[in-house]
């Protein structure tokens, strides 16, 4: 058994110094934070994880329960919809072809379910960031009359008529008692461990089996770093910020994180996605309205609109957006293919069982 370590960069709980040398003590490419054979697993070229590990330890009955939950109906008024209803491993745990999300009774959201990878490093959640601890993050779909359409309370009574549910939860607690807390920390063990971290980029970086980027990919990087890193940042390919990238307003005039602050200066402003497996993401933005990336891409270069909280990178003196080619285009698409990770997509681990 590993030693669970706390590794979190916002409460500084070890410092980073003490983090290099557990690396060092292990001799390996990735640090194991993890209990038995289920693992959280931190890559030596992303940033420290933020999750609370020692408030909520994994453990292989915890993470069976989670991956249970996740991919149960019971989670919603109908019976049939699951978190991963609209989180499909196949797409990185994105939802396939839609550009808004469908819920019980077939309703319609206002956003683009996104990826769900990487979620121990983050310190907010949803496009809007209304949600600031994973350990919480469930509610909200669960509660919302659209998405899954039920109550805690009556989830909780569910689970408690279940047989299969009082040995699941035994089996991960100690006992079979069902409350919320144990519901909640049982879908973060499950999700925090959905680490996406070995696409060619990363085996690149990390000087893994002699991987080499092809002239058009390292071309790509470059333009990247040019162009796109301010915003998608670090190795996490997100600066977890919240910026208005100059979409015109849909019909559902979407206010994004003005919608959790109330304060004008965050209208139209949404969480900066990670570009991971964003090959597999489509549709793209918080709400579809793109198809591919070449679209994206080219809304940068033409498509910026200006308004009073447009993000100051997409202004210079007057010229909007960020101007791209379409060779440029071509090689920024060619290296953002290098950021699929097939393990991920087709690790067992995180399939319905």
């Amino acid at each position: 058994m590993i030693k669970l370590i706390q590794s979190r960069a916002c409460f500084y709980w070890i410092g980073s110094t003490f983090f290099l040398m557990i690396c060092a003590l292990f001799s390996c490419s990735k640090e194991n934070v993890a209990t038995n054979n289920i693992q959280f697993v931190q890559p030596t070229n992303f940033p420290l994880a933020t999750y609370n590990f020692s408030s909520n330890p994994i453990t292989n009955d915890g993470f069976k329960l989670g991956r249970t939950l996740f991919y149960d109906g019971l989670l919603s008024s109908t019976g049939d919809i699951s978190c991963g209803s609209c989180h499909q491993q196949s797409v990185a745990f994105a939802h396939a072809d839609h550009a808004l999300s469908h819920g019980v009774f077939d309703r319609l959201g206002k956003r683009n379910a996104p990826a769900l990878q990487n979620l121990a490093f983050y310190k907010t959640f949803m496009w809007d960031g209304g949600v600031f601890n994973l350990d919480l993050q469930p509610i909200a779909p669960i509660e919302n009359h659209v998405e899954m359409g039920e109550q805690l309370n009556s989830v909780l009574s569910k689970l408690n008529q279940s047989s299969k549910y009082k040995t699941l939860f035994k089996n991960a607690f100690g006992n079979d008692v069902i409350n919320n807390e144990r519901m909640l920390k049982a879908l973060s063990q499950f999700m925090v461990v959905m680490v996406s971290a070995n696409s060619k980029y990363d085996k690149y970086v990390r000087n893994e089996n002699t991987i080499v980027l092809t002239g058009e990919e390292s071309e790509g990087l470059q333009l990247f770093k040019q162009k796109c890193q301010s915003c998608h940042a670090t190795d996490l390919f997100t600066n977890q910020q919240f910026i208005n990238n100059g979409l015109p307003p849909s019909s559902i005039n979407d206010m994004g994180r003005y919608d959790v602050t109330l304060n004008d200066a965050d209208k139209f402003k949404f969480k900066v996605p990670s570009l991971r497996n964003v090959v597999k993401t489509a549709p793209y933005m918080h709400d579809g309205r793109f198809k591919t990336l070449d679209q994206v891409l080219e809304h940068y270069n033409t498509g910026v609109m200006a308004s009073n909280t447009l993000d100051a990178r997409l202004n210079d003196n007057g010229i909007l957006g960020i101007a791209l080619n379409s060779i440029e285009k071509q090689k920024i698409i060619s290296f953002l293919k290098t950021l699929s990770d097939e393990e991920f997509i087709n690790n067992k681990n995180f399939t319905e069982q």
